[in-house]
Parts: C-alpha cells; structure tokens; sequence
C-alpha cells in the first residue's frame, strides 16, 4: 500500500465522519426523534450546569 492510497482512505473515512455528524445533528434537532433522543444527554450527564468537587493529590 503507498502512502497516496492510505491518504484516500483516510480522507474518505474523514468525509464519512462529518456526513454522519450532519445526519446526527440533524435528528437531535429537527426530528421528531428529538424527544427521545434528548434523554441521551440526561443520562451523560451533559445538560447539568453543575461544577463537581475534584480532589488533587500529589505524590511527592
């Protein structure tokens, strides 16, 4: 396999990448799947707006 023919591929996957994030954006947004996939973020814990307490520890 030369260089060139890895660099497609890789590119090719990068453009199937950003499509499937449009198409993903997409149904968050603008479908009635909205609802349902909503929770999604509940459940990760993403739409808080809270500021969790982290401990530091050093090893000295």
């Amino acid at each position: 396999m030369g260089v060139k023919r890895i660099e497609r591929i890789l590119l090719k996957l990068v453009v199937i990448q950003f499509i499937f994030l449009l198409i993903a954006q997409f149904m968050i947004l603008y479908t009635p799947f909205s609802p349902y996939l909503g929770k999604i973020y509940e459940y990760e814990g993403v739409s808080k707006n809270h500021v969790t307490k982290t401990i530091e520890t050093f090893d000295q």
